[in-house]
């Protein structure tokens, strides 16, 4: 499984999550699991780093995302953009990866993609831009 397949289902396990607060991390990446071809242990190990980083970072995700959607709440924006650009942030400001702005926004661009609305990409390009030229 590679990297993309590993953040895939981070996205739709933090969208499910995201939607359903009551549900359990472990029950939901299982659902999100069992419904994709099974991932190998590294990329379990990976997308449930991602998963954990993010919901442990959120407060503060969410801030950013605040400062720089502009004319968008972060409760009001697309439910799997949220998700997606919350991943993303994660990536780009907290995880000690330490990959490149470029790759972290065209994951999230092509994550939109697969995921999102015929306009996710370009939002969530313009958001995560904002965000790194604060840097």
């Amino acid at each position: 499984m590679s990297r993309r397949e590993s953040r895939e289902a981070a996205v739709q396990t933090l969208f499910a999550m995201d939607l359903n607060s009551e549900s359990t991390l472990d029950d939901m990446f299982l659902t999100v699991e069992s419904e994709r071809e099974k991932l190998s242990a590294k990329s379990r190990e990976y997308s449930l780093s991602l998963i954990e980083g993010t919901k442990f970072h959120l407060t503060e995700i969410d801030e950013l995302l605040a400062k720089f959607s502009s004319g968008w709440k972060v409760k009001r924006m697309a439910a799997v953009d949220r998700a997606i650009l919350r991943l993303a942030v994660y990536e780009l400001k907290f995880s000690e990866e330490g990959l490149s702005p470029g790759i972290v926004i065209n994951e999230a661009v092509e994550l939109a993609k697969i995921f999102g609305t015929d306009e996710s990409a370009r939002f969530i390009n313009g958001v995560l831009s904002g965000i790194i030229k604060t840097d």
